[in-house]
């Protein structure tokens, strides 16, 4: 007997046509109750719909709003459930996503009901002191990137004599290809609420902000509900005081999610970081010491308060307790969203859960722009802090993004820093300077104009670039030059001394060509091209193409395609 009928609407349901669906279903069933929930992390599966049974569940995939997939849905049609399994793979451990996707994020009747504040409740039964013990006991980690010890960091502001103080909640995920932050915040906000009020108890503050990136307004209006829900219950009265709690929308400066720039811009000034120390938890926002965790961090607090810091440590490395979401995309089978233990291989993430065909895929960037480029011989390394370093990676927020065979590696370092040095605050000199000549010899390579010397000069920029700027990010930004030099150097010496890309990605290095034994001189190149590039007679001046592959996507018979060559002088 069907009970319920769950639709993922987070924003990669939507996206997907999940709001159609959701309509189209809430119309043609009345008998049946209908919610929204948000993403469980089968992003490829999305529009998706969860019915419950009193047999447990059933998914359907790739949902349209017709009557056919209602009729599939309410039949229970084994044609079209989702071939996997939720957990999508045996190697996937679900715990701070445990209720992702599977309630409605902005009822906290729901969450109640599947112990949501339990954790806030025996944390207030519990001396704050004890409350960062079991955070130091669980051996939790930053998950926003750097990894410091968060009961560490508790236990810093929690030592302040002070009569206000502020929590931060870092929700302005920047990296290109991350969506973790974003899919728990959708998903469960109350979750990530609860954790920030459990570190109100703990370390005595009196101020909560969330830093949440304005493009994610779907994250923004459930965490402005489940705030209001908060204030009625009562729940924000934490020691005798009533804890605020407002949100600040980031105007998506990649460089704000560095804790320092970051309460520069809440206190209303240029989003750029100072010199430490002073640390923020001994002088932060407007003065106050102020604590900063980022979205993954506080959402996992509430089990580790309920279940005990014992129980998480028992996940993961020796320095590498607990699971870790990772954001998958690029070029594989299931991108998603996924939760695995700290010690998982990389090789375990790709194959298994990723469903990549062993051989297809030559690398993985790994820790967001500033992360590094891991390539296949060396995916059997560990997923935990100190691994990943020791290969020049990092674990950072945790974007993971696959790269065929067909990318080009240069080109993916010179896309990665493009990124960057736009981001770059300016302020100080390395990054600022560093960072855009650094870009400009990549540009200059991918052109075809490199020579020998370019390569050493990206080694020596990078390394001085990471030991003079001032923040992680200019620290971190050459990082993917890095480690395709370290690990594809071959690649960069096949631009530079041949003037050729193997992967026919740089423009200035491939020509297109028409093969006229195939061609069935049909048109469509010739009225698809913008710059009328392709002649009556079907050859294509390439003096004029710009590369811009239209004819290639319009042509039936696949007679055009890109082969070496180019203007090396381009």
């Amino acid at each position: 007997m069907i009970t319920r009928i769950k639709i993922g609407t987070g924003s990669c349901g939507l996206a997907a046509g999940a709001a159609e669906v959701f309509d189209f279903f809430k119309k043609n069933i009345t008998e049946i109750e209908i919610i929204g929930v948000g993403c469980i992390g089968h992003c490829y599966a999305e529009p998706l719909v969860e019915v419950e049974t009193d047999q447990g569940s059933v998914f359907f995939e790739k949902v349209e709003p017709k009557q056919a997939f209602i009729d599939k849905v309410l039949n229970l049609d084994e044609s079209s459930r989702l071939p996997m399994r939720p957990e999508r793979s045996d190697r996937e451990l679900i715990n701070v996503t445990r209720l992702a996707g599977r309630i409605d994020p902005i009822s906290i009747d729901e969450y109640f009901e599947n112990g949501g504040y339990n954790g806030l409740k025996k944390a207030l039964t519990m001396q704050p002191i004890d409350v960062v013990k079991e955070l130091k006991i669980s051996g939790l980690r930053g998950r926003g990137g750097a990894g410091f010890p968060t009961g560490m960091k508790w236990g810093f502001l929690q030592a302040q004599k002070t009569t206000e103080k502020v929590l931060i909640c870092n929700a302005d995920e920047g990296d290109p290809g991350a969506f973790m932050d974003r899919s728990m915040m959708e998903s469960v906000p109350h979750q990530v609420l609860e954790g920030m009020l459990i570190a109100a108890h703990a370390t005595g503050a009196t101020q909560i902000f969330i830093y949440c990136r304005a493009e994610y307004p779907l994250a923004i209006k459930h965490l402005k509900i489940a705030i209001k829900q908060i204030i009625e219950h009562g729940l924000n009265k934490i020691n005798g005081r009533d804890i605020t709690i407002k949100i600040k929308e980031g105007a998506g400066a990649f460089v704000c999610g560095e804790e320092t720039a970051m309460i520069h811009s809440l206190e209303g000034s240029r989003g750029t970081p100072r010199f430490r120390p002073p640390y923020p938890t001994d002088s932060g926002f407007k003065g106050l010491p102020t604590m900063i965790n980022n979205v993954e961090t506080f959402a996992n607090v509430p089990n580790i308060i309920n279940e005990g810091g014992e129980e998480f440590a028992k996940i993961g490395t020796e320095n590498s307790k607990g699971t870790k979401l990772f954001a998958l995309a690029g070029d594989l089978k299931y991108p998603g969203l996924v939760e695995v233990p700290m010690g998982i291989t990389l090789a375990e993430v790709v194959y298994d859960i990723g469903g990549v065909e062993k051989g297809s895929i030559k690398a993985v960037q790994i820790g967001g722009p500033s992360g590094g480029c891991i390539p296949f011989d060396h995916f059997d390394v560990q997923i935990d802090y100190d691994s990943l370093k020791s290969l020049g990676a990092i674990m950072g927020s945790g974007g993971l993004i696959f790269i065929g065979n067909y990318r080009c590696m240069v080109e993916t370092a010179r896309y990665f820093l493009d990124f960057t040095t736009r981001e770059s605050c300016g302020k100080c000199t390395f990054c600022r300077v560093g960072t855009k000549r650094m870009l400009e010899t990549l540009e200059i390579i991918t052109a075809g104009n490199g020579h020998q010397k370019d390569i050493q000069f990206l080694q020596d920029l990078g390394q001085k670039i990471i030991k003079g700027s001032l923040c992680g990010l200019g620290q971190s930004a050459p990082n993917p030059v890095l480690t395709t030099l370290r690990y594809y150097k071959n690649e960069y010496e096949r631009h530079v001394n041949n003037k050729q890309c193997d992967a026919l990605v740089c423009n200035a290095l491939v020509n297109v060509y028409i093969d006229k034994s195939s061609c069935i001189e049909c048109g469509l190149c010739i009225k698809n091209c913008p710059v009328n590039a392709i002649s009556d007679d079907f050859i294509i001046d390439n003096e004029i193409c710009t590369r811009c592959n239209s004819c290639i996507e319009v042509c039936p018979k696949d007679t055009i395609s890109r082969v070496a060559g180019g203007n090396a002088n381009a």
